[in-house]
């Protein structure tokens, strides 16, 4: 019975812990899709041929990408393409050969100036 309970409750702990930083269907103050990544929010917005991934903090403000390095992978079907992204600010920026298509999935690998880095998946919603 004990161990019921504690696992019962281990479960509740962990889903709440990772419901609070789920940002999937977040949006930032730009109107991009927001997701966690290592520490910081990255809030993703495409215009044209530029990518452009906001660096924010837990409430949303910006927060200075100075430091920051990062790539993008965009797939859309069989095309794929890789992005390296330079700083711009609050913001990781690159430049891509064609516009980001509907259904697109974009891959962000962003590393901190402390060397602490991640990954986030963000699908293209137009």
């Amino acid at each position: 019975m004990k161990f019921l309970l504690a696992a019962a409750l281990s479960l509740a702990l962990v889903g709440s812990a990772s419901a609070q930083h789920k940002h999937g269907a977040h949006k930032g103050p730009n109107g991009g899709p927001v997701e966690d990544v290592a520490g910081v929010h990255a809030e993703f917005v495409s215009s044209g041929t530029t990518v452009t991934f906001n660096i924010l903090d837990e409430n949303n403000k910006p927060l200075s990408a100075k430091g920051m390095t990062g790539t993008v992978l965009i797939v859309n079907g069989s095309d794929k393409e890789t992005v390296k992204l330079s700083e711009a600010d609050n913001a990781l920026k690159g430049d891509t050969k064609k516009a980001v298509a509907p259904k697109s999935n974009v891959t962000l690998m962003l590393k901190t100036p402390a060397g602490k880095s991640g990954q986030a998946r963000f699908t293209m919603e137009k």
